[in-house]
């Protein structure tokens, strides 16, 4: 047998981040939602005793970890301990998501994972039993579950559905070079170790844009405070940023820690007029369009 999941990438479009805690960590407020790009994971049955085999196809795919250090086999292990299934099983994933571009793709993967598991062996585990193993494996992972629009608070992985209405247009710039999140949390510290930092908080005017169908006004609302810290870690990304404004984008934010730069456009075709402006900026080398918010991992 085999199944075949589509997983797709996140993006925040807000992400408040909190002081430095003791435990190595900073407490964030953060919206997320789903956005039509997609990695795309199929799973089949494989020979008694042969363990868990994982591939990996598409762009800068080839440097990947295929052993334990990955998530999608991280999943698989959670999943067969918790079931108690031996799962001899072959997993090739295409990916469609930038690498380490901020976009959650190694989460989309486990997500995905974990919902092609529970589709082959047919173990019909509960939504909440999923959310639980997936919370197991990362703070971003419950999300990429998810799928659609919730506001994340803790670590990111306590999540509140969110109202949305409508559909957003996005173009998004690729880099050919990924950013360590690490590294970017690092580097935001060291710029704000001398501010006050206040406890995260949800936006309202973001909140209100969203659930009332307002590309302007969620442009206007976007926030990321990892934002500087991605950018001097990598200056070319202010001129994207730059370079999209002057081309009619009404928002632009940095996803996560980077170097995936989304922007928002009015309405479908203002997208396509947005893209072919960029591309000829020569700004950004690689862009594509998508929408949010879109469901969760879908078996296909």
């Amino acid at each position: 047998m085999k199944v075949v999941v589509r997983a797709p990438a996140k993006i925040n479009l807000q992400l408040s981040v909190g002081p430095l805690g003791d435990d190595g960590f900073h407490e964030l407020a953060t919206v997320f939602q789903a956005i039509s790009i997609y990695d795309e994971i199929s799973i089949e049955s494989a020979t008694k005793g042969s363990g868990i085999d994982l591939t990996f196809t598409g762009d800068g795919a080839a440097g990947l970890p295929v052993d334990d250090k990955n998530l999608a086999y991280q999943a698989t292990k959670l999943f067969a301990k918790h079931t108690k299934i031996d799962c001899d099983i072959k997993i090739s994933i295409n990916k469609g998501i930038p690498i380490a571009g901020g976009m959650a793709g190694g989460s989309a993967d486990a997500a995905g994972t974990l919902v092609a598991l529970d589709s082959l062996f047919e173990t019909s585990l509960r939504k909440e039993e999923l959310l639980k193993l997936a919370a197991k494996l990362g703070s971003d992972v419950p999300f990429s579950l998810m799928g659609g629009t919730a506001i994340g608070s803790g670590r990111g992985d306590q999540l509140t559905p969110a109202l949305c209405r409508g559909t957003f247009h996005w173009v998004l710039a690729f880099s050919s070079q990924g950013l360590s999140t690490p590294a970017v949390y690092a580097e935001s510290d060291r710029l704000r170790q001398s501010l006050d930092i206040r406890k995260p908080r949800v936006s309202e005017e973001l909140m209100h844009a969203l659930s009332g169908g307002d590309a302007i006004g969620l442009g206007k609302a976007l926030v990321n405070d990892l934002q500087p810290a991605a950018i001097s870690l990598r200056p070319a990304l202010k001129m994207a940023i730059g370079a999209a404004l002057e081309c009619k984008a009404i928002g632009a934010i940095v996803s996560g820690s980077g170097p995936t730069v989304a922007f928002l456009a009015l309405d479908e075709e203002s997208a396509i007029d947005l893209a072919v402006a960029l591309s000829s900026t020569g700004a950004v080398t690689k862009i594509n369009r998508a929408t949010t918010p879109v469901s969760g991992p879908k078996v296909i």
